[in-house]
């Protein structure tokens, strides 16, 4: 029988092979990211032990992707989350859900919509002097985390967590507020066309880890990814190499665990092992 990553991995493929055809009509340029582009490289798939797959567009191609795909997808069987589809979704950036699919998170306790997943990155414009960049990320993560916390992000689920009442219009309408006001500090510097790097900056490696330079993420290349064919950065290798080291040598046995979900539930049947 399937193990539970098992079935995760055969949904994401299809939740890539929508987003990929949506980029494709678009016209729009992405790559994989992270471990996704890790996997593509060294399992031409997915590291068997991971459970998500990330990828990245460079801000003006996402806006346009956020733009154009609810009308796309509404008779579909996908869902693009944002933090505007869904008031109660805190992160970000996007992402592209299975809709007949519910699914547990560890450590991730909230009221936003829950399905098998792809995170879809944009990448943006940074600063090249250090401290604004560290002034950049501080206010980032400080609107973050007020937006997790209004919105009542927990690491497990309480019994006073049940008992308190839906946020009502004036509490979400706030939120909004400061998801616009973390939209705007990510933005901040797009506009500047002598800055030739771009940043993920939400990602969750150390700040040099996901920096690139425009020409890495936009010239690109097409290799397998299961049964797909996918875009990758065409200097994936030095990318890597930053993000990894030796990245073609597996990791210790005791680190080959997935991160994120524990509980699937599909085919009106649940799976957690």
């Amino acid at each position: 029988m399937p193990i539970l990553i098992d079935r995760i991995h055969q949904v994401e493929l299809g939740n890539l092979e929508q987003f990929t055809t949506l980029c494709r009509e678009l016209n729009l340029p992405y790559f994989l990211m992270g471990g996704s582009l890790l996997g593509a490289i060294r399992h031409q798939g997915f590291i068997p032990w991971d459970d998500d797959v990330d990828v990245g567009l460079l801000r003006p191609d996402y806006d346009q992707l956020l733009a154009a795909a609810p009308v796309r997808l509404a008779h579909s069987a996908y869902f693009l989350q944002t933090p505007t589809t869904d008031p109660y979704y805190g992160l970000s950036y996007a992402k592209l859900l299975d809709r007949r699919t519910y699914i547990e998170e560890k450590n991730n306790v909230n009221s936003a919509r829950k399905g098998v997943f792809i995170d879809i990155f944009p990448l943006d414009r940074i600063p090249t002097e250090t401290t604004l960049q560290r002034e950049q990320l501080a206010k980032f993560q400080w609107l973050n985390t007020r937006i997790l916390l209004q919105l009542r992000y927990h690491l497990v689920s309480t019994p006073l967590q049940k008992l308190q009442p839906s946020l009502d219009a004036d509490q979400l309408a706030d939120v909004h507020a400061l998801k616009l006001e973390r939209d705007a500090l990510m933005t901040k510097y797009q506009d500047c066309s002598e800055l030739t790097q771009v940043k993920n900056l939400a990602s969750q490696y150390s700040y040099n880890k996901e920096v690139f330079s425009l020409k890495q993420v936009s010239e690109l290349t097409t290799v397998p990814f299961e049964h797909l064919s996918v875009q990758v950065p065409a200097d994936y290798a030095t990318i890597l190499t930053n993000m990894y080291g030796d990245y073609q040598a597996l990791p210790p046995k005791g680190q080959r665990t997935e991160k994120h979900l524990e509980k699937l539930i599909m085919d009106n049947q649940v799976f957690t092992q």
